[in-house]
């Protein structure tokens, strides 16, 4: 397997702090490329996680994201019968499959779909800007239902960060609870993040931020 030095992105801002919405979008975006390529095989990850996408070196680019862990990736699903009821993890005979911090609703009920991940994502750009899971709960059922029935906070309103309200548009667009009304693709998601205003976070900003830190041994010296 590759070797790649770096860190994933839960510990990037468990370590680091949140990061700038500018930089979100950088790691959020190049993490879109990955999941249309996916998707555009078939496949569905099904735990996308900060945790699953870790920043690192690739020749002289940093901040490279490479998105992880394929384990459950599994077939985008067929139109579903309407004679076949879809499980529901919240029964106390399901079988969990994913992230409860980061399952799309229709997740939980084993219906995942391209949009699923984009759900997922929504909830690694929420992370990313805040440090926060859009929903918290020490109680895993809790978090299933809440991603199922209540409305996430905007996460500017949940971080001392300058989070511009476009931003907050697109996270929550990512957070709908219906998949129809979430972005159309993983490459329709990336268009309306390279269209945030913002001054970008270029290769300059990114190398100053590993040479800071390149002391620390969380982050690979060259």
């Amino acid at each position: 397997m590759e070797l790649l030095e770096g860190l994933d992105l839960e510990r990037l801002v468990r370590q680091f702090g949140p990061v700038p919405s500018e930089r979100a979008v950088h790691f959020l975006r190049q993490a879109c490329a990955s999941l249309a390529e996916a998707h555009d095989s078939g496949l569905v990850h099904r735990d996308i996680k900060p945790s699953n996408l870790i920043v690192c070196r690739q020749g002289l680019e940093v901040d490279f994201v490479k998105v992880l862990d394929f384990g459950i990736a599994a077939p985008r699903p067929e139109p579903r019968s309407e004679a076949r009821a879809p499980r529901d993890p919240l029964e106390p005979s399901g079988v969990l499959i994913g992230t409860p911090a980061f399952m799309a609703p229709e997740a939980t009920r084993d219906a995942a779909e391209p949009r699923s991940d984009l759900y997922a994502l929504g909830c690694v750009g929420y992370w990313l800007v805040t440090g926060h899971r859009v929903f918290e709960s020490n109680d895993a059922m809790d978090v299933l239902e809440r991603h199922r029935n209540e409305r996430p906070t905007p996460p500017s309103h949940r971080t001392e960060l300058e989070v511009p309200a476009e931003f907050d548009a697109v996270i929550l667009a990512c957070l709908e609870k219906d998949p129809a009304r979430r972005p159309a693709s993983a490459a329709s998601l990336a268009a309306r993040l390279a269209d945030l205003p913002s001054h970008g976070w270029n290769q300059d900003q990114a190398r100053a931020w590993w040479r800071r830190h390149q002391g620390d041994r969380s982050t690979p010296t060259p």
